[in-house]
């Protein structure tokens, strides 16, 4: 009863449809279902960057489904609930596509890197107003090695870029706060890319420069590649999204959206 309940309301909630994941006898993901991935998503994406070819990946896309795509959309799924108890702005939609798995094709037309496979698996729980991946949201990126929960928004527009650093010079207690307060400082740095001078109107030496140099604005944490493969994951990840929430919201705020 409480599992038909569950997948109604993810139906309703992310408006799947029709989605295959659905289909009879199929059971995404309901309470009390491991959540964790397995090493067998570390060896899958290696393997993938020694075969990154079509060839390749169509003779093992069992194991893409089995140990990478599967298990990442019941992630997605587990998450929706503590989600819901940071922010019900971000959104967990676990769909194959269009939703917040990333998909694993690249797109070659404007790269002279032609392999055809990305050798990551990302995951963006992006704001319920923006339809793309330069809205703000939370993210997750698994690749061996190179693991890491990011925050905030990654290549806003220009305009929307200059919002945020309005926020920055007259909001400083509150930016220093949410950016760079010890406990968040321990678990995530800003990254991104940067303008090379400080932009006008602000001047050069401002106190705030290099934030206010930022074309990108986000928190990156580390993640070890044993921390993903640990049963508790989904907790450690709703933990971090948890603790770089306020820079989350104060971004959002910049721009005009609720958090």
């Amino acid at each position: 009863m409480l599992q038909r309940l569950f997948i109604a309301w993810i139906k309703a909630r992310h408006r799947v449809g029709d989605n295959p994941l659905f289909a009879p006898g199929v059971v995404l993901y309901r309470a009390g279902m491991p959540t964790a991935f397995t090493s067998e998503l570390f060896v899958f994406l290696t393997d993938l960057r020694r075969h990154n070819d079509r060839a390749w990946f169509e003779r093992n896309k069992e194991r893409y489904e089995e140990h990478v795509r599967g298990p990442a959309l019941r992630f997605i799924a587990a998450f929706s609930a503590p989600l819901a108890t940071i922010t019900r702005q971000l959104i967990a939609e676990p769909k194959k596509s269009g939703g917040s798995l990333f998909r694993i094709h690249r797109d070659t037309r404007f790269s002279r890197d032609k392999t055809p496979y990305k050798t990551q698996v990302g995951m963006q729980f992006r704001h319920r107003a923006g339809g793309d991946a330069h809205a703000p949201c939370f993210y997750l990126h698994l690749e061996p090695g190179n693991c890491f929960v990011g925050a905030g928004i990654w290549h806003p527009e220009p305009a929307v870029a200059q919002q945020i650093r309005a926020v920055i010079a007259a909001q400083p207690k509150r930016w220093q706060a949410a950016a760079h307060d010890r406990a968040v400082a321990r678990r995530f740095a800003l990254d991104g890319d940067s303008l090379r001078r400080v932009p006008r109107p602000y001047p050069a030496d401002h106190p705030l420069a290099e934030d206010l140099r930022r074309k990108d604005f986000i928190l990156v944490g580390e993640l070890t590649d044993r921390e993903v493969l640990a049963p508790g994951f989904l907790r450690t990840f709703s933990e971090r999204c948890r603790l770089a929430a306020p820079f989350t919201a104060l971004v959002c705020r910049a721009v005009g959206l609720p958090f």
